[in-house]
């Protein structure tokens, strides 16, 4: 479990976060969403360790994030980031890999080439194994680093915590579907799951719970239900929004 207290961040002389709380549970999927700017993937680089909080803390199963050993920290958090760029050539097998390495030296490794077939098989890519990186389409690289998360998780005891950051957009629908079940998926064997997500439907589909931030505050958190609504979307978006069946859509006209 992750949980974040009064989460402060400062830059440039202007706080990108201020007096955030929340709680990424294991068994659950916390969806963030909000405009751009709002400091989603800000937050979610504080779950994950990547940034320090000017103001509150973060703590994993009641102990701070960061100031521990890494490996064994990357053995329970697996991070997908917006866009990741490896230094070297890589094919995407080799990528997949990578998510293998916080198990070397320890009895998890016995189940690296296992974990790395079923996480390519799983974000539909081992047709893609021995292509460039560099050659992959955005969708086809997305794919291929949540399977590299999908990987490090693999040898994985809950609790463990999985965070991606808007991981469905460069994706067609059919992937989109696939990758956010497998989030549902992790969810159900008690992976703790945190997604910053920009469509809303896709949030009222995979998450037990939303954080609707607007300029560095929540402006909403709870069950889908009681967030994805036009009365509380219109005021942060600026858009009127419908309701329709079990979707909710933005009124251009």
């Amino acid at each position: 479990m992750i949980i974040a207290s009064g989460i402060g961040v400062r830059r440039g002389g202007r706080w990108l976060l201020r007096g955030i709380d929340c709680v990424v549970e294991p068994g659950r999927v916390l969806a963030l969403v909000g405009p751009n700017g709002a400091g989603k993937s800000t937050l979610l680089a504080v779950l994950s360790g990547a940034i320090v909080p000017d103001e509150g803390s973060v703590r994993l199963d009641g102990r701070p994030l960061r100031g521990g050993d890494a490996a064994s920290l990357a053995r329970r958090r697996a991070v997908m980031a917006q866009s990741a760029r490896a230094a070297f050539p890589l094919t995407a097998r080799q990528t997949v890999a990578l998510g293998r390495m916080a198990w070397h030296g320890s009895p998890g490794s016995a189940d690296d080439e296992a974990a790395i077939e079923a996480a390519m098989a799983e974000a539909d890519i081992l047709h893609l194994r021995s292509r460039d990186m560099a050659t992959l389409s955005g969708g086809e690289a997305a794919r291929t680093h949540f399977a590299r998360a999908l990987a490090q998780l693999a040898s994985a005891e809950p609790p463990a915590a999985l965070l991606l950051d808007e991981p469905t957009a460069s994706l067609d629908a059919g992937h989109k579907a696939l990758l956010l079940r497998a989030a549902r998926g992790l969810a159900a064997r008690g992976i703790a799951v945190a997604i910053v997500l920009h469509d809303l439907n896709e949030a009222r589909f995979v998450a037990d719970q939303v954080l609707l931030l607007d300029d560095g505050r929540a402006a909403a958190h709870g069950a889908p239900d009681s967030v994805l609504l036009p009365d509380v979307l219109q005021p942060v978006y600026g858009v009127p929004f419908l309701s329709v069946g079990d979707a909710v859509l933005a009124v251009f006209a």
